[in-house]
C-alpha cells in the first residue's frame, strides 16, 4: 500500500497542533511508516524497548491515542483488540485487513452507494467497511 502520511508530514501535524517533537514520537511514526500494516500497542511496546529502556504503557497508549485523534494513524478493533496503521490515501476507500500479519489492501469499491439508495429516508453520517481474512502469504 502507498501511504500518503510520512513521519515529516506527521511531525509537522503534530508542531501545528501544539505538540512537542520527542524522540520517542518520532520512533513511534517511524516504527508504523516502516510496518506499514496495522500493529497492536504491544508490537510498538516491542520495539520501542529496545530503544527506551523502561518505556510503559501509558507512554504508548497517551501517544496512539493522540495520533489517531489527529488523523496521524488510524485504528481498528480486531478479536476485541485496537491496531494501528500510519494513515493512508486521503481518498475515499476501505480496507481487506489480514488477521494473521496485519497486511492491508485498500479496497476502492464502496458499498454505501447501494445501502444509500435502500435507505432514502434516512441521513447517513459516517460509515466503516473492513474486510477480514487472511493474506497470501498467511493463507
Amino acid at each position: 500500500m502507498n501511504t500518503d502520511m510520512t513521519v515529516d508530514k506527521a511531525l509537522v501535524i503534530l508542531k501545528e497542533a501544539g505538540y512537542k517533537l520527542t524522540d520517542k514520537r518520532e520512533s513511534i511514526l517511524a516504527f508504523f511508516e516502516k510496518e506499514d500494516r496495522y500493529r497492536t500497542a504491544k508490537h510498538l511496546l516491542d520495539y520501542m524497548e529496545t530503544h527506551y529502556e523502561g518505556i510503559s504503557f501509558d507512554t504508548i497508549y497517551r501517544n496512539l491515542n493522540l495520533f489517531s485523534e489527529l488523523g496521524i494513524l488510524e485504528s481498528t478493533e480486531l478479536d476485541g483488540e485496537n491496531h494501528y496503521q500510519i494513515s493512508c490515501a486521503d481518498h475515499h476507500h476501505h480496507h481487506f485487513i489480514c488477521r494473521e500479519c496485519g497486511v492491508t489492501e485498500e479496497v476502492e469499491t464502496c458499498p454505501m452507494d447501494e445501502i444509500a439508495t435502500q435507505l432514502k429516508n434516512f441521513i447517513i453520517e459516517d460509515h466503516k467497511f473492513e474486510i477480514y481474512g487472511l493474506c497470501p502469504v498467511c493463507h
